[in-house]
């Protein structure tokens, strides 16, 4: 798994990114087949700070949340949790489509072909 994080209008530190990494990199435990996480801070405007964090996964086009607060570690606190959401309704989804698959309905005395005498 790749994990890119990029900043516009600015530079964060090497300490911050490394939170970063270590935040973004527990949403594999909600979905496992993360193929990269793509971080994206927008310093355009320092008081409230900009993340947009966008995850591609096997099977699926890219998930994307995004968030804007005073505080850059509380914005991407918010974004990693409103992706962890999308990660886990996604998985419960999937997890729900296969299990209706395979079951059949059982043929009761009502639906059994008549019997002739």
């Amino acid at each position: 798994m790749q994990i890119e994080i990029s900043t516009r209008h600015g530079h964060v530190s090497e300490q911050t990114q490394a939170k970063i990494t270590t935040k973004v990199e527990r949403l594999t435990r909600f979905f496992d087949r993360i193929s990269a996480i793509e971080v994206t801070i927008d310093l355009e405007h320092p008081e409230t700070p900009g993340v947009d964090l966008r995850v591609s996964a096997k099977h699926k086009h890219d998930f994307v949340a995004t968030d804007r607060s005073d505080n850059l570690m509380v914005a991407i606190d918010n974004t990693v949790e409103k992706m962890e959401q999308q990660l886990r309704k996604h998985k419960e989804k999937v997890q729900d489509r296969h299990r209706g698959s395979g079951q059949r309905q059982p043929r009761g005395p009502s639906q059994a072909e008549p019997e002739n005498p």
